[in-house]
């Protein structure tokens, strides 16, 4: 994934996300509704919304890759 020097909304992140979430693990639905009722620092914005861009055009091995990245922040949301 390219270096991005955008910062990325929440509303941003929850956009992404909603364009994405067919392709993404049915576990993960839950997930995300917590993580979009909490507050977040600009890094873990940008980094859950590049996770997200063109997901559905990764590759399996890279779905993998962003699959465990996500969960890493996902579950460990306070």
């Amino acid at each position: 994934m390219g270096e991005c020097n955008l910062d990325h909304s929440l509303e941003d992140v929850k956009s992404k996300y909603e364009s994405q979430s067919e392709y993404l693990p049915s576990e993960m639905k839950p997930l995300f509704e917590s993580f979009f009722t909490k507050e977040h620092t600009q890094e873990l914005l940008n980094d859950v919304f590049h996770l997200l861009k063109k997901y559905d055009l990764s590759s399996n091995e890279e779905r993998e890759t962003r699959n465990r990245r996500l969960y890493m922040v996902l579950q460990n949301v306070k």
